[in-house]
């Protein structure tokens, strides 16, 4: 049974606008199984007192997660982590299933939605849109904004480029789009190399995007990991992590110590750089958060 509340979320471009530091939000995943269900409660427990702004919950294709979006966006809820931020997507849904997840997400008191296109079911090399569904973000951006005005939606910038795009120009003036329709604030798909993002944040504001852009950060777990995500997603992966990575061989401890350090020093640079917030990609994981512990401290020069 869904959990109505009273109170409705405080809108993520409203904290944007009033903080007087840089926000930091997380993005969580629905677990798939009972031991993986056990682990994110553990790692949500052990975050309670990093006290991010907001966080997020992804949401699986063509709905397969979303009651568990649901159940795990509540539980934050319930554990006080600030504004929680389902995302949704257009894969699987009709327009008037996607109006009905709309309301259902507002009565459940979330006013915020990551807002998606999504990627392919498993199968399918290229996205199809659903009979009588939506073909893209904008697309669903629209519709959540008729349907209630009083969402704030953020959506997606990818500062080394879509995997789909075939001009950089183009998908400039889509994300500007997406905005125009409605979108509150963008958030960006990793990078691990911090300076193809100054050049994205650089060339949307030539364009006119003034919403606030947050950097999507993810620390370097295992060399594997890191090389599967970046694939998947486009993102480069600079030389000199990947020396670093080496050197650690096999031991997946040094591994970690080497991407969690990359990742700080990433953070500390963008911090300096003046970014409204960073949000982590943490992988239902304690650890990736020690990043910004890190970097954080360093900038206030107080010790964690």
């Amino acid at each position: 049974m869904k959990m109505l509340f009273s109170q409705p979320d405080v809108r993520i471009d409203e904290l944007i606008q009033q903080a007087e530091r840089p926000l930091l939000s997380y993005e969580f995943f629905p677990p798939k199984t009972e031991s993986a269900q056990d682990k994110l409660h553990a790692t949500i427990s052990g975050l309670e007192e990093t006290r991010p702004d907001f966080v997020t919950v992804t949401y699986g294709a063509g709905g397969s997660t979303q009651e568990k979006t649901f159940e795990i966006a509540e539980t934050l809820q319930e554990k006080a982590f600030g504004p929680v931020m389902p995302h949704l997507t257009c894969v699987g849904k009709t327009r008037t299933e996607l109006q009905e997840v709309a309301d259902d997400i507002h009565d459940r008191g979330f006013r915020n939605i990551m807002t998606l296109r999504g990627d392919p079911p498993k199968g399918q090399e290229s996205f199809v849109p659903t009979d009588g569904g939506l073909s893209c973000a904008r697309e669903l951006v629209e519709l959540l904004i008729d349907r209630h005005p009083d969402f704030c939606l953020g959506v997606a910038g990818y500062p080394e480029g879509h995997p789909e795009s075939q001009a950089e120009d183009i998908e400039l003036q889509y994300l500007k789009s997406k905005i125009d329709a409605g979108g509150a604030f963008i958030t960006t798909q990793l990078f691990l190399d911090n300076e193809p993002f100054y050049r994205f944040r650089d060339r949307c504001e030539a364009i006119g995007i003034t919403a606030p852009i947050l950097p999507g950060i993810m620390p370097a777990m295992s060399k594997g990991q890191i090389q599967r995500i970046a694939e998947m997603c486009g993102a480069s992966i600079p030389a000199e992590l990947m020396t670093k990575l080496d050197k650690a061989g096999d031991d997946q401890e040094a591994q970690q110590q080497a991407g969690l350090l990359w990742c700080t020093e990433q953070i500390l640079d963008l911090l300096r750089n003046g970014v409204p917030g960073i949000h982590l990609y943490i992988l239902n994981q304690v650890r990736p958060a020690l990043s910004y512990s890190l970097a954080t401290s360093v900038m206030t020069g107080v010790t964690p």
